[in-house]
């Protein structure tokens, strides 16, 4: 995850909201403005957000991105195609295997299963075998489209992510809760991480994730 751009700050958020009353600071101060974005935030007026834009480099196994994906609201998303291009399949290797949640429809624990050796060695061998499918599918003249069927979920995809501030907030405040999947929490804490590192933005992300 790499924040690539990023449009406006915590004195973006206090002027779109203070435009109501004509009126914009030129500096952002504490005591002042700090004040008015936390009440912003915990009454729900999100739309002072939406004027800080950013924009994220994210790089994760497929199943993870048709997870995040479903997020709209605020968000635009341009992704990788293989249709397009049939370059080096990168996999991504869990560290290891986790058991089924007991108390849940869907989700894991985070105990190892019991065999978890014995799924370390199947499962690259599968993976290999769907590469090296791929391969001969396209060096028999099938065409990028269709010979990407047989690669798995697992494979690495790459896509640019823009979008509001409250729109990322969202994204974040959902799934780096402990019911969400493991591997798509270390896409988002990334995320929060890199928007927390922006100093111009400390106020704002911390009232909207606290």
């Amino acid at each position: 995850v790499k924040l690539l751009e990023v449009m406006g700050s915590d004195l973006t958020v206090v002027n779109a909201a203070r435009v109501s009353f004509a009126k914009k600071m030129k500096e952002f101060k504490i005591g002042r403005d700090d004040k008015l974005i936390h009440y912003l935030a915990e009454h729900g007026h999100w739309t002072p957000f939406g004027h800080v834009q950013l924009q994220f480099y994210v790089k994760s196994p497929v199943f993870v991105a048709r997870q995040l994906v479903k997020h709209q609201v605020g968000l635009v998303w341009n992704e990788v195609s293989r249709r397009y291009v049939d370059t080096e399949v990168e996999f991504y290797e869990p560290t290891y295997w986790r058991e089924r949640a007991e108390n849940k429809k869907q989700g894991s624990s985070e105990s190892a299963v019991d065999n978890h050796e014995f799924w370390e060695y199947k499962y690259p061998k599968l993976m290999q075998l769907s590469k090296e499918l791929y391969e001969q599918m396209l060096a028999g003249g099938i065409a990028p489209e269709q010979a990407r069927m047989v690669l798995p979920q697992s494979m690495m995809t790459e896509w640019y992510w823009t979008g509001s501030l409250a729109a990322f907030a969202r994204v974040c405040n959902l799934r780096n809760s402990e019911d969400a999947q493991a591997e798509t929490r270390e896409v988002t804490f990334k995320i929060a991480e890199c928007i927390g590192q922006a100093t111009d933005l400390n106020v704002s992300w911390e009232a909207l994730t606290k």
